[in-house]
């Protein structure tokens, strides 16, 4: 198409050279003989070839070529939105993962702590309950104290009160066997 173009070019600038040439000195620049016409029939006939095989599919290239870029400008532009809107999206799932991540961390933190307060009071627990386990075998240890105590002092009583009867005693020395007695009683722990 384009050595057709070519040729046709320059067939358009020979032209009036050789028109000028055939012409034989005489009336100037333009003869309005035959030649005229052919030449002017030769312009319309390029005109005409040009018009239907060069700029209406020059034309048609044209606007094809601008629907292109038409399509390819929305296409790009769909893909931007949808670009916009998938970063949109990645950054709600990340915001939604932080405050995930957060709420776990919250809730580990909350069961960190009711686990250690669970675990001191059982703590505590165990502490007061071997307390009182102590508490009850000390008592119980003062109570058999006391029980052997009296069996002692019962039975120092009555060693004194045999001891009294066997000797017959007079007042002084009655006295004087309580007194022992009540001390002796004194020294036992």
């Amino acid at each position: 198409m384009s050595k057709v173009l070519g040729g046709i070019a320059l067939l358009l600038g020979l032209a009036p050279g050789l028109a000028l040439a055939s012409s034989e000195g005489g009336g100037g620049f333009i003869n309005l003989d035959r030649s005229l016409l052919i030449q002017i029939v030769n312009f319309g006939l390029l005109l005409f070839f040009l018009w239907k095989f060069l700029y209406r599919p020059f034309l048609a290239k044209l606007d094809e070529r601008s629907q292109a870029i038409k399509k390819s400008l929305l296409a790009a532009q769909a893909a931007q939105a949808e670009a916009e809107r998938q970063r949109e999206e990645h950054r709600k799932q990340l915001q939604a993962a932080y405050a995930e991540a957060q709420s776990i961390r919250e809730a580990a933190l909350k069961e960190g702590a009711e686990e250690q307060r669970r675990v001191v009071e059982a703590a505590r627990a165990e502490a007061g309950r071997l307390v009182e386990g102590a508490r009850a075998e000390i008592e119980q240890d003062v109570r058999r104290a006391r029980q052997e105590l009296r069996q002692e002092v019962a039975d120092l009583a009555v060693g004194a009160a045999e001891r009294l009867i066997r000797k017959s005693l007079r007042g002084e020395e009655h006295r004087k066997i309580v007194t022992d007695a009540i001390a002796e009683l004194e020294r036992t722990p």
